[in-house]
């Protein structure tokens, strides 16, 4: 009893206390379940709670329903789905739809989303029928495993059922279609729908954005206005990312002096988004004016800011921000590496470089191909050509146009034409419809003093039928 006491006091809560001195007494059944739940909702650990799931087998209380699947909701809160929500459900003696509702829901928010479908599976085959909530928590668990078949077979299934057009299936099945990156199916969907809610027209908006089918996103935009649909920080972080990718800065700054009319809270997600449209439209200034009024800031904050800087050349302020990132104990990612070696690409800092990309071992980040062209083009810019040549045959996988193509851009500026060829031969096989490839070869022999080669490179451009596009400015 002390130690249930000890428990209570440290909740510091003279209520939570006061309820659980009731239950260790005889009272009504009606009170002693509201009682229990009240104590499940507030458990301030997992001990606790552990001591509650005692006593609820100790007087027969498991056996009620309600108090069973707060039990293990609460285990799942308090950071402890596997295995200890598990083993509550599997051996609850009664199972409702809300029973099911929560387990599966659990899962599919969580790292292990393909338990999910297999619980909607048992459920299925315990004859239990899912109703408008069930079909959203697997629909979403589908496009957490990546598994477009089984999200297919789930859509007939709402369909079978006639919940198609529930709003929260509806938006789950846009969800879906989108996270697979079938847009025109999801647009489909929603064209279909007789009513949309504010869930429904932000997954439709966001679906564009994320895809890069910036105008679209803006159009739906313009229709939820006209639909007078209430808009929110949500619907804005969408709204930037379509902005930022069309470069349309005066547009972003209207929709960042919305968000300060409205005075909505600076948090990591919109805050991220506001970072992330003025780094793609070049505004550092502003991006890092936000940075440092910022309460918060993840990663994805840093990472964001220090590409920029690192993209547009100001390779001090990028490197400066990727070791205060390391002192206030964040640890860098893929995209925090890509801005500390393409700054250093810019000035040439192959030794730096090299530190950087040995760096990522140490926090388990592994190189992608990005990483790969970075280092390549850093070695081939400061001459380093048979060192470049020798990463990418070391590489764990195939070069592609990027990477190769920094290299035979090396090899054109130092006039390097042996291994030149040699790269030039690769990036034909390659990407034997680009003419920029083919251009650099012919400029390179012909820097050489090898006229007849670089006239055989351009002969076999016309007979491809290939020119190369002339340059041109968003601006």
């Amino acid at each position: 009893m002390k130690q249930h006491l000890s428990l209570c006091y440290d909740a510091r809560n003279n209520s939570f206390l006061s309820k659980f001195m009731r239950i260790c007494h005889p009272k009504p059944k009606s009170n002693l379940l509201s009682d229990y739940f009240s104590l499940l909702q507030y458990s301030p650990n997992a001990a606790h709670l552990r001591h509650l799931h005692a006593r609820l087998l100790r007087t027969s209380l498991f056996d009620n329903v309600i108090l069973s699947s707060k039990l293990l909701l609460m285990y799942s809160r308090l950071g402890k789905l596997s295995p200890h929500s598990l083993r509550v459900f599997l051996h609850m003696p009664h199972r409702n739809i809300y029973s099911w509702n929560n387990i599966i829901g659990e899962f599919s928010r969580s790292s292990l989303p393909h338990k999910s479908v297999e619980l909607f599976l048992q459920m299925r085959h315990c004859n239990q029928p899912p109703d408008v909530f069930t079909l959203p928590l697997v629909l979403r668990a589908c496009a957490a495993c990546g598994s477009a078949k089984l999200g297919v077979s789930v859509h007939g299934l709402c369909v079978k059922m006639g919940m198609e057009k529930s709003l929260f299936v509806a938006s789950a099945l846009v969800f879906m279609y989108v996270t697979f990156g079938k847009v025109f199916d999801a647009r489909v969907l929603f064209d279909e729908m007789p009513e949309r809610d504010s869930v429904l027209w932000t997954a439709m908006l966001a679906g564009y954005a994320q895809h890069e089918e910036s105008m679209q996103a803006l159009s739906v935009f313009r229709q939820m206005g006209s639909a007078g649909v209430a808009l929110d920080g949500v619907v804005m972080i969408s709204l930037l990312l379509a902005c930022g990718q069309l470069g349309w800065l005066k547009h972003g700054k209207s929709v960042h002096g919305w968000i300060t009319r409205r005075r909505l809270i600076l948090g990591l997600n919109l805050g991220n988004a506001l970072i992330d449209f003025y780094v793609k439209c070049a505004a550092l200034g502003y991006s890092h004016n936000l940075f440092d009024k910022m309460p918060e800031r993840d990663v994805i904050s840093w990472s964001s800011l220090i590409l920029g800087y690192g993209l547009s050349g100001s390779v001090g302020t990028a490197l400066d921000l990727f070791d205060r990132m390391r002192e206030a104990g964040v640890k860098p990612n893929d995209v925090t590496f890509l801005g500390a070696l393409s700054a250093c690409t810019h000035t040439g800092m192959v030794e730096r470089a090299y530190t950087y990309f040995e760096m990522m071992k140490e926090y388990q980040v592994v190189p992608e191909l990005k990483h790969y062209a970075c280092m390549v083009d850093c070695l081939a810019r400061a001459g380093m050509l048979e060192d470049a040549e020798r990463i990418i045959d070391e590489m764990p996988v195939e070069a592609d146009g990027a990477v190769l193509g920094a290299l035979l851009g090396g090899c054109t500026v130092h006039g390097n034409a042996e291994v030149g060829e040699r790269v030039a031969k690769k990036l034909m096989r390659l990407e034997p419809e680009k003419a920029s490839n083919y251009v650099m070869l012919a400029n390179m022999y012909a820097g050489a003093g090898r006229f007849e080669d670089a006239e055989k490179v351009r002969e076999l451009m016309k007979e491809r039928n290939l020119s190369k596009l002339p340059g041109c400015s968003l601006i």
